[in-house]
């Protein structure tokens, strides 16, 4: 992750932490001229990229940080959300959209962030989820990895 131009936020794994990130990012994207509907994208996705490293990434473990790095441009926002699990394959994680999955609530998070994002990735030991939202209303969006 580059990070020079990045900004950093560690929070402890706590929901009313990471709403107070969340927000943090949103009005950066809000102050960046990202319309309602890109808003709403990005704190949906950025709710389910939090909770999921506090739930199943941090085990609610108080004590493990996570670590977010984001950047806001006109063109694109970039979040990475690490936790301190051991990590996932997320190609392991069943279709929630599948007959057999319908009452499962497990890999919707996922779902809603690939919805919604530009791009959604993860690290290779699953526990660093990289997301991009490009703004539609720039033309020089372009969704190429910056790692």
């Amino acid at each position: 992750m580059p990070s020079d131009t990045y900004q950093e936020i560690e929070i402890s794994s706590s929901f009313s932490q990471a709403r107070q990130a969340e927000q943090t990012i949103v009005t950066a994207a809000e102050n960046h001229g990202y319309v309602e509907s890109d808003l709403f994208a990005l704190q949906l996705s950025l709710e389910e990229a939090l909770s999921n490293a506090i739930r199943h990434g941090n085990r609610q473990d108080s004590q493990k940080i996570i670590n977010i790095r984001y950047h806001v441009s006109q063109e694109r926002i970039d979040i990475y959300v690490a936790d301190e699990g051991t990590g996932f394959d997320p190609t392991n994680v069943p279709d929630p959209t599948a007959d057999e999955n319908l009452e499962n609530p497990h890999g919707r998070g996922i779902m809603l962030m690939r919805a919604y994002m530009n791009l959604v990735e993860y690290n290779q030991e699953g526990n660093v989820v990289h997301i991009v939202k490009l703004n539609p209303k720039s033309t020089k969006s372009s969704c190429k990895n910056h790692e």
